[in-house]
C-alpha cells in the first residue's frame, strides 16, 4: 500500500473552496474559550465544505496564532462572523430560515443516530462552552437538541471532537 502524496490529493484552492457548493450548515460557537478547539472546528468546517462558522461572546476570532496552530489556514477558506452574543447569531439565523439545533444533553433531545436531516433545510448547530455547555438563554430559542451517545465514564467529549463527529454524520446523511 502506497501513501498518497499531498500533491496527488486534488485539494481545492481557497478560491475554489469559496465558490464551491457548501453543506447547508453553519456552526455556532457559544462562548467557546479554547483557541485550539476553535481552530480545529475551522479545519473540520473546511474539510466538509461547511457554509460558515459563527463565533460568539468570548470565542476568539482569527487572525490569532493559537487558532492557526490547529486551523492550518482554514480561517482563510471558511467564512466566519463574530457576534457579541450567541442570541444575536441565533436570531439572525432564525430570520434567515435556519433550523437551530443545540449539541447538548437535554430532556427531550435525540441522539445523533436518530437525527435525519432534510435535504431542503438549512441547519445551524450550536456548540457550547467547554464547561457550561450551551447557554440557557440560547436553549430557549433552539428548535431541537442532538446528543452524541457515549458509553464510558465521562459524559462529555472535547468540543472539537464532538463537532467532528456531528459534522461528519450530517455530511454523510445529506450526501447519501
Amino acid at each position: 500500500m502506497r501513501k498518497i502524496k499531498n500533491a496527488e490529493l486534488g485539494r481545492k484552492s481557497v478560491d475554489e473552496f469559496k465558490s464551491s457548493e457548501k453543506l447547508p450548515l453553519i456552526i455556532v460557537l457559544d462562548n467557546v474559550r479554547s483557541l485550539h478547539n476553535i481552530g480545529s472546528i475551522f479545519r473540520t468546517a473546511d474539510a466538509f465544505l461547511v457554509e460558515a462558522v459563527y463565533l460568539c461572546g468570548i470565542s476568539a476570532c482569527p487572525p490569532h496564532r493559537e487558532i492557526e496552530k490547529t486551523a492550518l489556514g482554514a480561517t482563510e477558506s471558511v467564512t466566519w462572523k463574530y457576534f457579541q452574543t450567541t442570541l444575536d447569531a441565533v436570531d439572525e439565523l432564525i430570520r434567515a430560515g435556519y433550523e437551530i439545533i443545540a449539541i447538548e444533553q437535554v430532556e427531550g433531545g435525540i441522539t445523533l443516530d436518530q437525527f435525519s436531516p432534510i435535504s431542503e433545510k438549512k441547519y445551524a448547530l450550536v456548540f457550547g462552552h467547554e464547561i457550561y455547555g450551551v447557554g440557557e438563554d440560547v436553549m430557549e430559542k433552539v428548535h431541537g437538541a442532538i446528543e452524541v451517545p457515549q458509553s464510558g465514564t465521562k459524559h462529555s467529549l472535547n468540543i472539537s471532537v464532538c463537532a467532528g463527529i456531528v459534522i461528519w454524520e450530517l455530511w454523510r446523511k445529506i450526501h447519501r
